[in-house]
């Protein structure tokens, strides 16, 4: 039984889908087991780039509260609206206009209809403290309003970096310096600050340095074992070498040095034409979809389209061989950890920094620079091979098992008490 309470903010939350969801999720789903009982704050579905009704199946627990914004209609609820995944350039510009009107985001007009909620919430529930993860980071503008007007602590969990977000626009340095003012003021009042890899701590404490290392954890994103337990004893097709690639080419992602690599690798290995499938999971850009045709590659690349996540996982089960593309060493995308749960051997294209090293300690992972076409026709070559003689590496669960969502979520109630002071 639960004995205290967290108010959790996320503006991103089932049933919308995709990686972003998933961390709180898992956290929510295990903060019960934990001693918590968790109370979410969150906004009312009606578009988004992807849903998922599956994974309210995490949700089902008495001790689970979920509140939700008002939407603008009740029509909206009904007929949510799957937004369009744009070419970069379009989402750039799209950026630019949003963040140059609106700080922290364009989300902060949602923060007057969340703060009504909060009172509603605080009327139910003796909150004991408040957690919001970001992006957006209006939601640590809403926790931070919340935790002065009820005197509650606050804990922030940054997904991703905000004012050293390469991938945030800042129109003039006024804009910057803006965000640079709501960062510091939000980091001076919360309790505790958590990130999911240590080059965010690192940035982190080189920007703000009346931050101590004590104030920041890191608790990185991970994989729910329970999702593969109800997969059941699913196995590739002994016939077919699958190596698969989950979720979206975000930013300046992009799939093209790998279709080369690969390109490159069947032109040589005429067999393994009729052997090999590329299979994607998740939204793919038209621009990178074209990529295929002119590789000539519509006979070993299979576009999944967008599946729920009990699907993503079925794919990972059924695969020889993950893949992963990063090309910086800002981000943490969820899906290596997730392929982790999957215990596959894994192609890993990104750059020298912490995430490589995370990959290369599974003892499973082939590693190259995310545009060296050559080395990934190599790295396609070498698994292959090692397919073909049934010798393909077994991941190490003892180094994987800290990843456990379980074992995180574990970590964060800790985190949580000492905020409380209990």
């Amino acid at each position: 039984m639960a004995e205290r309470t967290v108010l959790i903010i996320a503006y991103y939350f089932p049933p919308m889908g995709l990686s972003g969801v998933q961390r709180t999720l898992k956290f929510v789903k295990y903060l019960p087991e934990n001693g918590w009982k968790p109370v979410v704050l969150t906004t009312a579905p009606t578009s988004f780039y992807a849903f998922d009704d599956t994974l309210d199946d995490d949700l089902r627990n008495e001790e689970i509260y979920i509140y939700r914004t008002a939407p603008k209609s009740a029509d909206d609820l009904q007929s949510p609206k799957i937004l369009k995944f744009r070419s970069y350039f379009i989402q750039r510009l799209g950026r630019a206009f949003l963040q140059t009107i609106y700080q922290p985001d364009r989300f902060i007009k949602w923060k007057k209809s969340a703060l009504l909620l909060s009172e509603k919430i605080f009327a139910q529930h003796k909150i004991d403290v408040v957690f919001a993860t970001a992006p957006p980071f209006t939601d640590f503008i809403l926790a931070q309003e919340i935790s002065k007007k009820f005197n509650v602590p606050f804990v922030a969990d940054y997904r991703d970096l905000w004012v050293d977000n390469p991938y945030h626009f800042y129109a003039t340095p006024f804009h910057k310096n803006y965000s640079i003012k709501l960062e510091k003021e939000l980091l001076t009042t919360a309790e505790k600050i958590v990130v999911v890899t240590r080059h965010s701590k690192e940035v982190m404490l080189k920007r703000y340095g009346f931050l101590s290392h004590n104030d920041i954890a890191i608790i990185p994103h991970g994989y729910d074992p329970e999702d593969f337990y109800s997969a059941g004893k699913i196995k590739p097709n002994p016939l077919k070498f699958t190596i698969t690639h989950s979720g979206l080419f975000q930013d300046d992602r992009t799939p093209k040095y790998f279709f080369k690599a690969l390109s490159n690798f069947l032109k040589k290995h005429n067999e393994a034409k009729d052997v090999l499938e590329a299979r994607f999971l998740g939204i793919m850009r038209k621009g990178h979809a074209k990529l295929i045709k002119k590789m000539n590659l519509s006979n070993n690349v299979v576009l999944k389209g967008y599946v729920n996540h009990s699907d993503v996982i079925n794919n990972l089960l059924e695969s020889d061989v993950l893949w992963l593309m990063q090309n910086d060493v800002v981000r943490s995308p969820g899906k290596l950890f997730e392929y982790f749960g999957a215990k596959k051997p894994i192609l890993a294209c990104i750059p020298d920094g912490v995430l490589r090293k995370i990959a290369l300690d599974t003892k499973a992972t082939l590693v190259t620079n995310p545009k060296d076409v050559i080395a990934i026709e190599h790295a396609i070559e070498t698994f292959y091979n090692l397919w073909k003689n049934k010798s393909l590496p077994l991941t190490d669960n003892e180094y994987t098992e800290q990843f456990n969502r379980k074992i995180l979520t574990n970590e964060l109630s800790k985190e949580l008490a000492l905020a409380t002071d209990l």
